[in-house]
């Protein structure tokens, strides 16, 4: 019988205990603060400095194709590091819908802008592009750009993309046209091995690597790209042959006849040359079935 009691009264000791410590817990875990439900979301859609809204909306001015998941990374990819900032595709996509009239009217700005002029060989634009011939096989072609005078340095197809063929076709452009200050190239692997930094370490030519995602950043090249992919998609190239005359006639049209905005008129050919417009009677040109026009003003 004592020894029921004795085990009665143990039990009855413990519950108490217990009882008491649940208490003095659930008051402990009163006193804390309350965290709300939205804080995430408050902390996510806290307002942007105003900086981060100029960086999106010019990016948006000079890429329009891209998405705004697209725009989000390549701003997450300049800024998280440096700036501790990132943005949300859901920023993006209203931020582009509430400033749609800014970023037309200043992609409307850039696209007319007239940079700065700018000596020849101080920088040149390298890229690769390409040209499916009869048979289906795409040919490589390598295109060289001076900044300043807007001239297509090298035009020409190539049998590979490794850093020793365009090490090979720099080489002959440099012994032809001179050594220029940087030469401007995106990421691709063939742009960025040790070979080439190490060739052009020696020769002392800086290699510019434009950020990634951002092809923009080397528009010449692209613009001259366009140009020519615009015309050569329309006709056929039956092999080597064909291509390279075909190359070397665009570049003929590109450098000589066509006139450019941006050098107020003249064409790339007589800004290398540091000529004025020439005047006089010109001598009508024309190519590719038509598509390639224009009037070629002889030099005095």
């Amino acid at each position: 019988m004592l020894h029921c009691v004795a085990i009665l009264a143990v039990g009855l000791i413990l519950a108490a205990g217990l009882f008491l410590l649940r208490g003095k817990v659930i008051s402990e875990w009163q006193r804390q603060p309350t965290v709300p439900a939205n804080a995430d979301s408050q902390i996510r859609n806290a307002r942007k400095p105003d900086w981060v809204k100029r960086e999106v909306i010019r990016l948006a001015a000079w890429s329009p194709g891209l998405s705004c998941r697209v725009l989000a990374e390549v701003f997450n990819r300049q800024f998280a590091n440096d700036r501790r900032m990132t943005v949300g595709k859901t920023f993006v996509a209203t931020l582009l819908r509430q400033r749609r009239a800014e970023i037309l009217r200043l992609r409307r700005s850039l696209k007319h802008r007239i940079p700065r002029p700018q000596p020849r060989n101080r920088i040149w634009a390298l890229d690769l592009t390409g040209k499916t011939d009869l048979v289906g096989r795409q040919r490589l072609i390598l295109g060289l750009l001076d900044h300043g005078t807007r001239a297509a340095v090298v035009l020409r197809e190539i049998a590979d993309k490794r850093s020793l063929t365009i090490l090979r076709e720099l080489i002959i452009a440099f012994r032809k046209y001179g050594l220029p200050r940087m030469i401007r190239v995106d990421n691709e692997a063939c742009f960025s091995s040790q070979v080439l930094h190490s060739a052009m370490q020696l020769l002392g030519v800086r290699l510019q690597h434009v950020a990634p995602h951002c092809p923009w950043m080397n528009g010449r090249i692209e613009r001259l790209f366009g140009t020519l992919k615009r015309h050569l998609d329309l006709i056929t190239v039956t092999g080597v042959e064909d291509l390279a005359a075909k190359l070397l006639t665009f570049r003929l049209w590109y450098n000589h006849v066509r006139p450019h905005q941006h050098l107020y008129g003249r064409t790339p050919a007589e800004a290398w040359s540091g000529r004025p417009k020439a005047y006089g009677m010109p001598v009508w040109f024309e190519a590719w079935d038509e598509r390639l026009t224009g009037w070629y003003f002889q030099p005095p």
